[in-house]
């Protein structure tokens, strides 16, 4: 136990900027092959110019080559591949057609027409006719917001053709076959709600029947087959995201009594899935639900309307669940540990008395690849905690990180308090993993504080809590990071300097930074600020955002620039930057290719 100690904030550390940056890769997706039950993944690699690479997980080979980038500009969040029979489709950036390859080896081959105003994304092979794809299309003939049109549309591969298959909504997703391929699901949704707001559910065999969601009002998602006749899928009907089924022309919830935890999350990337079958049935499904900020996972019985089981797990990030064979009960997903970086990991269901009483063992498939390797011992683990909101008494979620290196015993400066980063996400319906962060172990291991704020308007916990900040982005967001500062270095916590604060936020969250030291009650409550290619002028980020997010601020906000012009002209930092009294930093990006600066996401 080392007995050195100095000043919080000056505390020499060996993780370096160099060294959590060099290198780095993030696993954007995981994908398997049905007909084979072979694992594959993509991963977007800085250092590639920021392509994404389809990879066959267990080798780490790569399927495409270094002029290939597996990615889509559809709603700008995209969902790109699909493999089926050994042989893997996906979306190529540049030119946004869509290309078979044969994942074993050789050169992707053009399967749709040449078009410089098609996007395709997250389609499904026909489980019977597999030339035949169901993929989301977005039009760009008319390359401006209100003119995209997008629509669902049946790729054939061996003629090379695009056929128009479902038109009318303004947004569709997840378009999923039964497993005979008899009937199709989808989502689809209307301006101005975004999928996480009133998206409808829609299963089709010859008409289409709406079975869940209601616009403006309930949302449902992630539609999937867990047999020929029945489909499962998420909805806040209870409040929170829960999972029901449909099945003999009706929808019903799967738990007897709704649970107040969020079993799926914002919809903002096409393909993702929170939940798989894992048995041949489709009665049991491993589902993945967030509890106090962080993934948890459930093995959950689709038939008996009892409560799930809570799985023994050390993954405090839990996402694209998909099932690698229900024969043998195997499921995998992206996993990430407070302690680790995101890996695949494969759940597997051991045991000779049924999926029921099995024991659910957990392995990795694939660790992200790493240039970083430090100690257990120097990592600061998250502190969830959650915060009353005065006067009211509402809750608001934060997760704290103590300053931590196994080198230093404390402050050298007696009763000091450390200086803290206030990390606002970005979204603004989001929230912040508790995954291993090598950028926060940065700060914490220097003798810092890191306090990430799932401020009002956040996602996992609650619909209630997302629709705080209706009308209100750039208030409660605001006033929520500046009542978690306060209250961290407040005497009944006593965490954080309160001279010492600083705040730093990215896309949306660098607006939430730009607004909370210019337009704030008291812009003096943060030292410094950091803004990263955040918003300053909302009224330009209407006029240049794309489709997926151009009505996005009529709820935010609380009308469009036309409607509430006063409005956006308060909230917009760049017309009182005369109030900005504190040291700030603006971090300016130019690749919108690559960083998608008119999103905020």
């Amino acid at each position: 136990m080392s007995t050195k100690t100095a000043p919080f904030g000056t505390w020499e550390s060996p993780i370096t900027a160099e060294s959590i940056t060099k290198g780095s890769i993030r696993l954007a997706d995981v994908i398997v092959d049905a007909a084979t039950s072979t694992v594959y993944h993509i991963e977007s690699r800085p250092s590639e110019a920021g392509r994404d690479v389809l990879v066959h997980t267990a080798s780490g080979r790569d399927i495409v080559g270094p002029g290939w980038n597996v990615r889509t500009g559809v709603q700008e969040y995209g969902g790109a591949a699909a493999v089926h029979a050994g042989t893997a489709y996906f979306s190529h950036y540049k030119d946004g057609r869509l290309y078979a390859v044969n994942a074993g080896g050789g050169e992707p081959q053009a399967v749709t027409p040449e078009s410089a105003v098609f996007r395709f994304a997250d389609f499904e092979v026909h489980p019977m006719y597999h030339d035949l794809l169901v993929s989301v299309l977005e039009d760009h003939t008319d390359d401006t917001p209100a003119a995209v049109v997008t629509t669902l549309c049946i790729i054939n591969t061996r003629t090379k053709s695009v056929h128009p298959l479902v038109a009318g909504a303004d947004f569709y997703a997840a378009p999923r076959f039964s497993s005979d391929g008899s009937r199709i699901a989808w989502q689809q949704w209307f301006h101005p709600d975004m999928p996480w707001e009133g998206p409808r559910s829609i299963v089709s065999l010859a008409n289409a029947t709406c079975i869940a969601g209601k616009r403006g009002v309930l949302s449902c998602g992630y539609p999937s087959w867990a047999s020929t006749g029945t489909l499962l899928f998420t909805s806040d009907v209870s409040g929170y995201q829960n999972p029901w089924k449909y099945s003999n022309g009706t929808a019903a919830p799967l738990f007897s009594a709704p649970i107040p935890e969020d079993f799926a999350e914002p919809a903002w990337l096409l393909g993702w899935s929170p939940f798989a079958m894992v048995d041949p049935e489709g009665r049991y499904g491993i589902f993945s639900a967030i509890r106090d900020g962080r993934n948890v996972a459930y093995l959950v019985d689709t038939q008996s309307q009892g409560a799930p089981q809570l799985l023994d797990t050390p993954y405090v990030e839990i996402r694209s669940v998909r099932c690698v064979s229900r024969a043998h009960a195997q499921a995998v997903f992206i996993g990430a540990r407070a302690d680790d970086k995101a890996s695949i990991i494969q759940c597997k269901f051991v045991g000779s008395s049924g999926i029921a009483h099995a024991r659910a063992e957990f392995s990795v498939l694939h660790a992200t690849p790493t240039s970083v390797n430090f100690g257990p011992e120097i990592i600061s683990p998250p502190r969830p905690i959650s915060l009353k909101i005065p006067p009211s008494g509402a809750p608001l979620h934060v997760v704290y990180y103590a300053p931590r290196n196994p080198a230093y015993a404390g402050s050298s400066i007696k009763d000091e308090r450390p200086p803290c980063v206030v990390s606002v996400h970005g979204g603004p319906t989001g929230f912040t993993s508790q995954g291993l962060s090598w950028e926060k172990q940065y700060f914490t291991s220097r003798g810092w504080g890191w306090l990430d704020v799932n401020y009002g308007g956040s996602s996992g916990y609650g619909r209630a809590y997302i629709e705080r900040l209706i009308g209100k982005w750039g208030i409660v967001d605001v006033e929520d990071c500046i009542n978690a500062a306060q209250a961290l270095s407040s005497p009944a916590h006593a965490l954080a300097d309160p001279s010492r604060i600083v705040i730093r936020g990215t896309s949306s969250g660098g607006f939430t930074v730009l607004a909370a030291l210019s337009i704030a009650p008291d812009v003096t409550v943060f030292a410094a600020g950091t803004s990263s290619y955040g918003v300053s002028d909302l009224r330009k980020l209407v006029e240049f955002t794309y489709k997926f997010e151009s009505r996005y601020l009529d709820k935010l906000i609380g009308g469009t620039p036309t409607e509430v012009p006063e409005v956006y002209k308060a909230r917009s930092p760049v017309f009182h930057a005369d109030k900005i009294t504190s040291p700030l930093l603006v971090n300016i990006y130019a690749l919108r290719s690559q960083l998608k600066l008119t999103g905020m996401c």
